[in-house]
């Protein structure tokens, strides 16, 4: 449009300038002398000067024009921009408000999200106060532990009331002697026998403090299954306090542990990892305290290193104290040699030292007889060169729990030959592997399965039958030896425990001759001829004997154990529970030369009903 415009207004001002000049070249010359001009040619010229300015004024007129029109465009042009800034500023304006909504929008719901949080956070604050009293309160009035100078103190253990019977008697509390299961000779078998005890009632007690590289404890732990110069069953029952485990443990927290003192073997299974807490050990669940033969466990001094791995793997050292058990067997020793492994205990050591017979033999044929007399002593301790050494290794994957153990044990005699011999010591050692796993097969049934295979490590099965025999030079033999014991165990409900159990020790035999010719060693040259007749002259009238031609060595005992457990209250104020175990136990010995074996049974019930602090 305004290129249009300029075009007109460019040839206005051209035709304009072509009128000027036009007009100009009509003005007035200078004067000159020519000849007067004819009046005749005036009306020509005034006519061509009209024509110019009419189309003057038509141009002027036509410029005006284009004037007023470019005015009015230019007017028109103003108000189309100032409508159209008008506009933009209304949608700015409009897009300022909407921008405005939508913060004021995200301002609500952010408002309303912080009021929503902080009815939230005010429920959770009120239910946190709400638990932390009852906490408070709880541990107030029924505290789990008790709390000295930064220690945590945990109480702990269970009040019993017990019955065992048992159809052959074998003249014992609720502790089953597996190796003094009688014969049909013995008077004993002849007789049931039933007691009633609160011996197993135990007490514990744990000191836990935490440091900032670890955690310190000691526990404690007794019952009352120790027996005094006066304990009777007559009035009292005054039978003495003992301890069952008492040690120390430091536990870092990078998984290293240190524990001394009475405590688990580290042969004995674990439930997880490798704890040294009785609640971590698993024992059978018998009401027995000698709980089941086959399995694999002594208490006793140890310490031991162990170090963890997260949850699934956890490896263990531990020096043990030795005993030998005494030395079974048939010892038949060359002429001349004799030997010495222990001692009786010593009172003023504070050791055992009672005395429970004498054997005496004549030494003469003169009258009066010179009689020489040995004393019997309870208990003979071994003169031990080193202690007993168990390595362990427990791997718990997440299905089950599994371990692999070692030991090593030196069993050590003094050894004399003839009178002109030099005396000198002589060592032996043994040695055995085992292991064991607890698998879940459903959620309410484990089954587990342990063994103790070695030379010299009968001392670890729970019936404790032999540990070693003599050979004829005075050396110790460490005799072969199998514990073996296979569990299950059904949670039927959450109050009822089933649990079934059998098990067996096994100890091998070991034949030699003497130089003299004479047959020795264990398993060998005993009298079983008598074991199945009932001796007719007692001996004493209070004390049945095991009659004189019942001498065979034992070769395995065996148990089938099952029972149950039920709780009636389990809960914050403890647990009462009540259970019942049956077991069917055999003792075998070593068949003798004409091959005759004796069986002994033993059919056993326990009742038991007990309280446990929670």
């Amino acid at each position: 449009m305004n290129w249009k415009l300029k075009s007109v207004a460019a040839i206005a001002l051209a035709a304009s300038a072509i009128g000027s000049f036009a007009y100009a070249s009509d003005a007035t010359p200078p004067k000159k002398h020519k000849p007067a001009a004819k009046k005749a040619d005036a009306p020509c010229c005034a006519a061509t000067e009209d024509q110019i300015k009419q189309l003057r004024q038509d141009l002027q007129s036509q410029i005006d024009g284009l004037k007023s029109d470019l005015a009015a465009k230019d007017a028109a042009l103003r108000d189309a921009q100032q409508k159209a800034a008008d506009a933009q500023a209304s949608a700015d304006k409009a897009n300022a408000a909407a921008a405005g909504v939508a913060d004021n929008a995200a301002a609500v719901s952010a408002l309303q999200g912080t009021v929503s949080d902080l009815k939230a956070n005010q429920a959770s604050l009120a239910t946190t106060v709400s638990d932390e009293t009852t906490k408070i309160k709880q541990s107030i009035e029924s505290p789990n532990v008790l709390h000295y100078k930064g220690i945590a103190i945990t109480p702990g253990g269970f009040t019993a009331a017990e019955t065992v019977w048992r159809s052959h008697s074998t003249g014992s509390d609720i502790p089953t002697p597996f190796t003094a299961i009688p014969f049909p000779q013995a008077e004993a078998y002849h007789l049931s026998e039933f007691y009633g005890t609160g011996r197993q009632s135990r007490v514990s007690l744990m000191a836990e403090g935490k440091v900032n590289w670890g955690t310190i404890r000691g526990y404690f732990e007794g019952d009352w299954l120790g027996t005094g110069v006066t304990s009777n069953n007559n009035e009292s029952n005054s039978y003495v306090f003992r301890q069952r485990v008492i040690w120390g443990q430091a536990l870092t927290n990078s998984g290293w542990g240190f524990a001394g003192g009475q405590m688990w073997s580290l042969a004995t299974e674990d439930r997880k990892g490798l704890s040294n807490l009785s609640g971590d050990i698993l024992t059978p669940q018998t009401i027995d305290p000698n709980y089941n033969a086959g399995f694999v466990w002594t208490r006793q001094y140890g310490f031991r290193v162990t170090k963890s791995f997260g949850d699934k793997l956890a490896i263990g050292v531990s020096a043990e104290n030795p005993q030998v058990l005494s030395p079974g067997g048939t010892i038949t020793l060359n002429p001349g040699t004799s030997y010495i492994w222990g001692n009786p205990g010593s009172g003023a050591g504070l050791y055992n030292g009672a005395i429970s017979g004498e054997t005496c033999t004549s030494t003469s044929t003169s009258t009066p007889v010179s009689v020489t007399c040995i004393p019997s002593y309870l208990t003979t301790y071994a003169i031990n060169p080193v202690p007993d050494f168990i390595a362990k290794v427990a791997i718990d994957p997440g299905y089950g729990h599994y371990e692999i153990i070692g030991i090593t044990r030196a069993f050590r005699d003094r050894i004399y030959e003839g009178t002109n011999g030099t005396p000198w010591n002589d060592t032996q050692w043994g040695a055995g592997i085992g292991g064991s796993a607890r698998v879940p097969v459903t959620h309410m049934l484990d089954i587990g399965v342990k063994a103790l295979y070695g030379h010299g490590t009968g001392r670890y099965g729970s019936s404790t039958i032999a540990d070693v025999t003599v050979g004829p030079d005075g050396r110790f033999k460490p005799l072969e030896s199998l514990s073996t014991l296979g569990t299950l165990e059904l949670h039927a409900t959450p109050r009822l425990e089933i649990y079934a159990d059998y098990g067996a020790d096994y100890i091998g035999k070991w034949l030699y001759e003497n130089t003299a010719g004479k047959a020795g060693g264990y398993g060998i040259g005993e009298s079983n001829s008598g074991c199945a007749t009932e001796n007719l002259t007692p001996t004493a009238p209070t004390i049945p004997s095991a009659g004189a031609s019942c001498t065979g060595v034992n070769r395995d005992v065996q148990e089938g154990t099952l029972g149950y457990w039920y709780d009636f209250y389990k809960g914050p104020h403890g647990r009462l529970r009540q259970g019942i175990q049956y077991s069917y136990s055999s003792r075998v010995i070593w068949a003798n030369l004409p091959g005759y074996a004796p069986k002994g049974i033993e059919n056993m019930f326990w009742t038991s009903f007990r309280y446990y602090l929670p």
